[in-house]
């Protein structure tokens, strides 16, 4: 396999989508040994296939906002790989949303969904609109129309698109609503829906949940725990408010969460109300600063929390939030274990330097599977016709990332015993999506 032959030829047919290049770039790095073991993948072009999503599809989105003007947005939607099940991916909605963010994304999801051992494809979708600052019924108009150029794409056994940065229950709701109305059929074809309309228990949690049960077993696996530690978190939506709820239950201290204008220090650590209030900040647009005043912490403006000292990092906002910079500052602060609940959210100069410096580094398609594995039950509970408890949801949530935890390890373990989390969840997720597109020929 020749790496760089193969990127070179993305990046002319595909100039300038950088974060698209880069997830292609980290996976074809660390699968590279064990790809060329398999001669049967080169003869098929496993990875020449495996790079390009099957189909993308470009839309216009006219609506009309609350002044009766018209505005327009794009809107996008990557099938990337349904190797192994029907694509199933999120849809974004944010001002930053590009083909390029949009297939990287689709690109970690193909392999992020093989890793739950669930059968559900790759894909990826959403929109340059930004319902902040929207009222609800422009952000209703917006999904209508969102809906009535994608409906005919997607269906339960085909394509399943859910929540991502911008996308809640709101506004699954209402393009679930116009899906239901345009294809008169009352399917589970999103997921991420309220309880009342066929959603599932722990949804909103699962990505967090999910984060901190992959956290505990990496630091089990390399002789710690997780009760006592203190933990810098990014983000302060639904990814953070869960993975602060889960981590306070498992006895660790949770003393930052940010924005994209600054963090917040607590000292004293986030939890009780203020993980409840959390859920308030964004419905009702409270600032970072005001959770500070109101609680008496620290609000630093314009800066991140990778300063901080802590035991545990968890980048749970955006891609490339965590860059070699910070990596360093974590290092030297004696940092032991850094986890993506956000996609792509370390840089390739942070990554070479938490795995240089041996420290515990849980990529995103392992560490932040929870959310698309619960996404997964409520596929399977809306096919069945029944709903399942909390309980048995978080049940199998934590059997799903032990799982992934198994196969990471033992693709990642190295002669010294250190475990490489990024190699284990490339090649894992890799191997079956690989194996699957040779069993079915070339399609």
């Amino acid at each position: 396999m020749n790496i760089e032959n193969i990127i070179s030829s993305l990046e002319a047919k595909h100039p300038g989508e950088k974060e698209y290049i880069q997830a292609v770039r980290e996976v074809l790095l660390t699968i590279e040994d064990v790809y060329n073991q398999h001669p049967e993948f080169e003869k098929a072009k496993i990875l020449e296939r495996i790079v390009e999503p099957d189909r993308i599809f470009t839309f216009k989105v006219p609506w009309v906002d609350d002044k009766g003007e018209i505005q327009i947005n794009l809107g996008y939607r990557i099938q990337f790989n349904n190797a192994i099940g029907p694509y199933k991916g999120g849809l974004r909605f944010h001002s930053t949303v590009t083909p390029s963010i949009l297939k990287f994304l689709g690109f970690e999801q193909t392999f992020k969904n093989a890793l739950t051992t669930l059968p559900m494809g790759g894909a990826k979708g959403g929109s340059d609109f930004d319902p902040h600052g929207k009222s609800d019924t422009e952000v209703m108009h917006f999904c209508q129309a969102f809906m009535l150029e994608l409906w005919r794409n997607i269906g339960s056994k085909t394509d399943v698109p859910a929540g991502d940065i911008g996308v809640g229950g709101r506004e699954i709701g209402y393009m679930y609503g116009m899906y239901k109305k345009l294809a008169r059929e009352n399917a589970g074809v999103l997921t991420g829906k309220d309880m009342e309309i066929g959603g599932s228990l722990i949804r909103p949690e699962a990505t967090g949940f999910g984060g901190l049960y992959f956290v505990k077993q990496m630091l089990e696996t390399a002789g710690e725990t997780i009760k006592g530690k203190t933990i810098a978190l990014s983000g302060f939506g639904n990814v953070a408010w869960g993975a602060a709820l889960k981590a306070n239950e498992m006895g660790a201290k949770v003393v930052t969460i940010s924005g994209s204008k600054g963090y917040v220090y607590d000292e004293n650590g986030i939890s009780g109300e203020k993980i409840e209030y959390m859920l308030e900040m964004r419905s009702k647009g409270i600032s970072l600063a005001e959770f500070a005043e109101k609680y008496g912490a620290k609000y630093f403006h314009g800066e991140k929390p990778w300063g901080v000292k802590v035991d545990i990092a968890l980048p749970g906002a955006t891609q490339n939030e965590l860059d070699g910079e910070d990596a360093a500052k974590l290092i030297k602060n004696g940092v032991i274990c850094v986890a993506e609940l956000s996609n792509m959210g370390c840089t390739p100069e942070a990554i070479d330097l938490f795995i240089e410096n041996k420290i515990l580094y849980g990529p995103g398609k392992a560490a932040n599977a929870g959310g698309v594995a619960t996404s997964g039950l409520e596929m399977t509970q809306n096919a069945m016709h029944l709903s399942w408890t909390e309980a048995e949801v978080d049940a199998k949530l934590k059997q799903i990332m032990s799982d992934i935890h198994c196969q990471c390890v033992k693709y990642g373990t190295g002669p010294d015993g250190y475990i490489n989390y990024m190699k284990g969840a490339n090649v894992a997720g890799f191997l079956k999506v690989a194996k699957a597109m040779l069993i079915q020929g070339v399609i």
